[in-house]
């Protein structure tokens, strides 16, 4: 981002902040939207500017639409409940004076919402935050559970659709324009192996068993907030908050979470399902989701784990195979690498799939 100070003040007049804007700086380690915090002339940190990568989010009214409709939710169900302290439980995110949602200034898109004070977020995954986490995105998706059908747009179509991954890794199989084909010839055969039982949820929603509900698509422990006591504030990073199913979200966090390695761990010996991780998570989770949730989406929860972890493993032995034109790569072989390290976490969670369905039990 090449904004001079003035042009990114200029940019935080069109809000109506309390106080003059007299900095505004780098703020988190996001890696895809660019996000500054703002320091007001009474010297506090009061608000955060963000500039919306429109790559990525190619509808900014449609993402910003269904950030305010799930913030106006979330704040609604929390004042029906008594809840105080609002203003750190869920975002608040400021109209520009012209009221809309965002600004834009002829070549970007800016929004900015509330600093929540006194709030940390952690990168480390423990038993506790995991509990914690399943805990906050049940939470979320129960407050969200009764927003009506087609009320929220796909921030990024077909983002966890597995037909439409499969469809793009079989465009690059086809093509194979690095000439990378001959050496994944193994990761191509597992994959293909998998690729009818990996589509289930797709059949199951077009038999109509299978609903589309709100979901966050992001489903990482540091997508929390937590207070000073270590418990949880909200749910943040809303820009994947779309329709889709409950098996994206915990699935999600089993493949990011609950891996006793690093999604791009060239040691696959370390790879692995951490399977207290998973338990306390999902306890978390059942506690504040199990009342909207069906019975047969219930008993998939552990497969959603296997799916999501699928899903990635194709997404980059696509990209490896395309010439490495989508993720960001440290190396030529970075692609590869993470490929079978997600390839070696999904035979984890295959060899223990019977341990995760048993536990799911005791809430059927």
């Amino acid at each position: 981002m090449t904004k001079t100070k003035e042009e990114l003040l200029a940019i935080l007049g069109q809000f109506p902040l309390e106080g003059n804007a007299v900095a505004a700086e780098p703020f988190g380690n996001g890696h895809i939207n660019d996000t500054l915090k703002v320091t007001t002339d009474d010297g506090q940190v009061k608000y955060i500017l963000q500039r919306i990568n429109h790559q990525i989010f190619t509808n900014v009214d449609m993402l910003q639409q269904n950030i305010h409709v799930v913030t106006t939710h979330i704040r609604r169900k929390l004042e029906a409940k008594g809840e105080t302290d609002i203003d750190r439980k869920v975002l608040t995110f400021l109209p520009t004076r012209a009221g809309k949602l965002y600004h834009f200034d002829g070549e970007n898109y800016w929004r900015v919402c509330l600093m929540i004070p006194r709030s940390r977020s952690y990168e480390e995954v423990t038993a506790e935050k995991s509990y914690e986490a399943g805990l906050a995105f049940g939470e979320f998706q129960a407050m969200l559970a009764d927003i009506p059908e087609g009320t929220l747009g796909e921030t990024i179509p077909n983002f966890h659709n597995m037909e439409f991954r499969l469809e793009q890794f079989r465009e690059a199989v086809a093509a194979d324009r690095a000439g990378r084909l001959a050496e994944v010839a193994d990761l191509v055969e597992a994959i293909e192996q998998r690729a009818q039982d990996m589509c289930i949820q797709e059949v199951l929603y077009r038999d109509g068993r299978l609903r589309k509900r709100v979901n966050h698509c992001d489903t990482k422990v540091n997508n929390i907030l937590f207070d000073e006591q270590g418990k949880v504030l909200c749910v943040i990073d809303l820009d994947t908050v779309m329709p889709g199913f409950v098996l994206s979200d915990i699935g999600d966090f089993i493949r990011t979470g609950a891996n006793t390695g690093a999604e791009d761990d060239p040691n696959l010996e370390k790879v692995g399902v951490n399977l207290p991780i998973f338990e306390a998570y999902t306890r978390g989770y059942m506690e504040k989701a199990q009342a909207f949730l069906t019975p047969l989406e219930i008993s998939m929860l552990p497969y959603g784990g296997r799916l999501l972890t699928y899903m990635q493993t194709v997404r980059f032995l696509t990209d490896y195979i395309n010439g490495d034109t989508y993720y960001k790569i440290h190396y030529p072989e970075h692609n590869l690498v993470r490929t079978r390290a997600q390839y070696r976490l999904l035979q984890s969670l295959e060899e223990h799939a019977e341990e995760m369905i048993n536990f799911m039990e005791q809430w059927l």
